[in-house]
């Protein structure tokens, strides 16, 4: 069962909450960062990509991790950041294209991790890891959390949502118009409900944050090794969601060149595996493309190649197990590997994802300038599926989901030091 934890809160001032909160650290490269940063001098950012002001330096070098140090405690020292006098939970609720999302910030111990009870679907990569983990340790905060999700059997997600009514401590609006609220849960009481709600619950599952939530294992574990662990680094901060109330996204390929085939050879090759229908009046400025042949039972892609669209499918192998059923799995061990020579989705630069409800446009773009050969938009991947790969011990293939709601660094920390 889940054992969660309140903690002392570190978020931006209410004046502050406006400007303090970013996207995460993943999301943005180097130059994306520096260039938000100098429009925004208070941005999280500098906290969490500070490579992106030190650009001569490698962005593994120790004098990143410390700069990056240096500008959270500057932070803290102008009161852009406040932490709570007391342990408490929050309401992290965003509100988005008419729809309204409602999760809880709380800790989870790393032995929670360790044991599975906090269950992952994807591999992490050791330089992505080593990354946040000598982040984590040198800023002595969990400066982004982990998105994790519920099964809820206890009428949590209606709970949680009935206590966003009171004061919320930090607020802000990004520029695609979600807006970000939180609000503290500091009542005894009601702490020791969620506890006892959550104790309930067998299992956790991380949606996003795979390196977030093995960096903050690795700190506790490194510090346990120096002796300066402490409570607070035996445990790491989520954002906890009821499964079937987020949103997820396909998330689309784009592939480089045809490894030395032609147009009409690559979609001959791929009538050999596909049933493929052509496409007219697609709406482009939707973010995916409703399939014609409905859902169930079938492998469903949408190729942007040559200027045109094309609806594939294949039926689903009655026999095939989990993992091989879902179409990512499908498009590796049948297009990506022998048709075009991509044996490694994590590694190889040929291969390049997009996620998210970005217009189609975004992917067209991409393939009328040149920059690709053809698009791959994918359906999205059930939640069930999902949850049931995690507890049987199952790997995902890279980039198999995209999670809505997005959630921003810096509006709420968690403080190990």
């Amino acid at each position: 069962m889940v054992s969660i934890y309140p903690f002392r809160a570190l978020h931006p001032s209410k004046e502050e909450s406006a400007y303090v909160p970013s996207v995460p650290y993943d999301v943005v490269d180097r130059d994306e960062a520096a260039a938000c940063i100098s429009e925004n001098r208070k941005s999280f950012l500098r906290v969490i990509r500070s490579d992106a002001e030190l650009p001569d330096l490698d962005p593994y070098d120790d004098a990143i991790y410390a700069r990056a140090r240096a500008v959270f405690d500057q932070m803290r020292a102008e009161g852009l950041f406040v932490q709570d006098a007391g342990e408490s939970y929050s309401v992290y609720r965003v509100e988005y294209e008419g729809r309204v999302f409602t999760g809880l910030v709380a800790c989870i111990g790393v032995s929670e991790y360790q044991t599975k009870v906090v269950k992952r679907h994807e591999l992490t990569r050791y330089d992505k890891e080593e990354d946040r983990t000598r982040h984590i340790d040198a800023v002595g905060a969990h400066t982004g959390q982990v998105f994790l999700l519920y099964k809820d059997m206890q009428g949590i997600h209606d709970h949680l949502a009935s206590l966003a009514t009171g004061e919320m401590v930090a607020e802000m609006k990004t520029k695609s118009g979600a807006v970000h609220r939180i609000y503290p849960i500091t009542d005894p009481d009601a702490i020791r409900k969620i506890t006892g709600l959550f104790a309930e619950v067998p299992a956790l599952y991380i949606a996003d944050g795979h390196h977030r939530a093995k960096s903050a294992v690795n700190v506790y574990e490194r510090r346990s090794e120096r002796g300066d662990a402490n409570l607070e680094a035996s445990r790491f901060m989520g954002v906890l969601f009821a499964h079937d109330s987020v949103l997820i996204h396909g998330y689309s390929r784009l592939v480089r060149d045809l490894n030395g085939m032609a147009q009409d050879e690559f979609l001959s090759a791929l009538g050999e595996i596909f049933t493929i229908r052509e496409l007219n009046d697609v709406n482009t400025k939707a973010s995916s493309i409703t399939p014609d042949v409905p859902g169930k039972g079938q492998h469903l892609f949408h190729l942007y190649i040559g200027g045109r669209f094309y609806e594939l499918t294949r039926t689903i192998d009655p026999a095939a197990d989990a993992i091989s059923r879902l179409d990512v799995s499908l498009l590796q061990e049948r297009v990506f590997s022998p048709l075009l020579g991509i044996t490694d989705p994590r590694g190889d630069e040929r291969l390049a994802f997009m996620g998210g409800a970005l217009p189609i446009t975004d992917l067209i773009a991409g393939v009328d300038r040149g920059d690709y050969a053809f698009a791959i938009l994918m359906q999205p991947t059930d939640v069930d599926e999902i949850c049931d790969i995690a507890d049987n011990d199952g790997i995902m293939p890279p980039k198999s989901t995209w999670f809505e709601p997005k959630l921003l660094s810096g509006l709420v920390v968690h403080s190990i030091d």
